[in-house]
């Protein structure tokens, strides 16, 4: 048998075993939720969660916490990048920048976002990277993000400690920075007047979604970047400010 036939026949089989409902698996696991799991229904092979809390995992980075709001973070995050920049020649701190740049030159070609589909998640992390490196983001942006993510996970009084929570939390504010395309021009219409032309202008404006496996892509990319200035200096930088009620936390988007 050749490959592409034991390809085409795996496809099929988990097709087939996706569509057929599993009786063994009625009940999501999320505390409350009376959907069945995905594996219950026509829906799929997840024995975990149904189709909405597994949508809300794929989007914030657990099924029972939404995402904190920008509101939340940028206390932290304007603290973290102050640190950073008056801190600018700390060895902890270059090095965690000079990683990202060195994320910024790797990513290769700036991809638009209209470009996107087909690509892997692990190349439409690197588009991602990319579009940052084409806005020039400055890379002290995406180091700041993460340690926000840390101190508000630090002053959360109901915390997810998962390191995927961590991951996807702080690749959605580095997935805002330059999320989208942009473009603008002129485009000729006839007109009813004597069959002139005249021009109106146009604009397309096309944002990547920001959920599922680029965003674990993007988290990876960060965590290696950040983690010896973590280990060294995440307390000293939580000394550094007043942090913000630690109730406003418990509020998260849905």
């Amino acid at each position: 048998m050749t490959s592409w036939e034991r390809h085409r026949r795996r496809k099929q089989d988990v097709k087939t075993r996706a569509s057929t409902p599993n009786s063994m698996h009625n009940y999501c696991r999320v505390v409350g939720c009376r959907n069945p799991a995905r594996a219950g229904t026509e829906d799929g092979l997840d024995h975990r969660f149904c189709r909405h809390h597994y949508d809300y995992h794929q989007r914030h980075g657990s099924p029972y916490k939404g995402s904190y709001t920008a509101q939340q973070l940028d206390p932290y995050r304007k603290a973290a990048l102050s640190w950073l920049k008056t801190n600018e020649d700390d060895i902890w701190a270059r090095s965690a920048v000079e990683r990202v740049n060195g994320l910024y030159q790797r990513a290769g070609p700036a991809v638009e976002a209209f470009r996107l589909r087909g690509l892997s998640p692990r190349e439409r992390a690197w588009a991602a990277w990319a579009r940052l490196r084409k806005a020039e983001v400055d890379p002290r942006r995406p180091v700041a993000a993460w340690l926000a993510v840390e101190l508000a996970i630090a002053d959360d009084p109901q915390p997810v400690q998962t390191i995927e929570y961590k991951l996807v939390q702080a690749a959605k504010l580095v997935h805002r920075m330059a999320s989208g395309t942009h473009k603008r021009w002129e485009q000729p219409v006839s007109s009813t007047n004597q069959g002139r032309l005249r021009k109106r202008t146009v604009e397309l404006h096309v944002y990547p979604r920001s959920r599922g496996r680029v965003l674990r892509h993007i988290g990876e990319d960060m965590e290696k970047c950040v983690e010896l200035l973590v280990e060294h200096h995440l307390q000293t930088i939580r000394e550094a400010f007043s942090s913000p009620p630690s109730s406003t936390l418990s509020q998260v988007e849905n």
